[in-house]
């Protein structure tokens, strides 16, 4: 029964929108790998002062192309 349950749920994922499959997906990754709500927290909270402090102009932009230079030289010297 659960085997056959479990195929209409696939066949059925085939029809659904990108984003409730995103949804879906996210929801079963947390199930997995449940996170602290107060670890979050503190991520949305560092995310917005980064943002703030990008559109306030109070920090200076690298190139992410020079900062993987700086990295795969400094690497190399392994």
């Amino acid at each position: 029964m659960v085997a056959i349950n479990q195929q209409k749920l696939f066949e059925q994922i085939d029809f659904l929108p990108l984003d409730l499959k995103t949804k879906i997906v996210d929801k079963i990754l947390s199930s997995l790998n449940p996170t602290e709500s107060s670890i979050n927290d503190l991520w949305i909270k560092e995310v917005k002062q980064r943002k703030e402090d990008v559109l306030s102009n109070n920090i200076t932009l690298v190139n992410g192309d020079e900062v993987f230079t700086k990295i795969s030289k400094s690497l190399a010297s392994y």
